[in-house]
């Protein structure tokens, strides 16, 4: 049986291919691209300051506006620089080399970066 070759199956095909490749794909929760991290919507990832010790600072109306990369329960394991904090509420956040990860509210779409540099205590996060 001859499966016939669509444009759809062609970019699945291409996404799984580019997901493949070293480097492009981390963890489940986070992908590098163009040299920063990402979540899995391409949504810019973020670092804070005042975050220390592994902790989140960020909490509350602070992290209405600048919400954490949660860990979910199908989320691979920890690896390499890759670690989980827990939250003040118990909830578990992903960190890359020590420090907690960030969305921000203000990027609306893949790509958008408006919280670097954000009361200068906000960052992208880079690998």
């Amino acid at each position: 049986m001859v499966i016939p070759m669509t444009r759809h199956t062609l970019s699945w095909m291409a996404l799984f291919a580019a997901l493949a490749l070293p480097g492009v794909a981390s963890a489940h929760h986070a992908m590098e691209k163009d040299g920063m991290w990402v979540d899995h919507a391409g949504m810019t990832l973020y670092t804070f300051d005042k975050d220390a010790d592994g902790k989140s600072m960020c909490n509350g109306e602070c992290a209405k506006n600048w919400p954490p990369l949660m860990v979910k329960a199908e989320d691979e394991a920890a690896k390499d620089k890759w670690t989980q904090v827990t939250r003040d509420d118990g909830a578990k956040q992903w960190a890359y080399d020590g420090k907690p990860l960030y969305t921000f509210i203000k990027d609306k779409k893949a790509g958008d970066k408006t919280g670097d540099g954000v009361k200068d205590v906000w960052h992208i996060a880079k690998p």
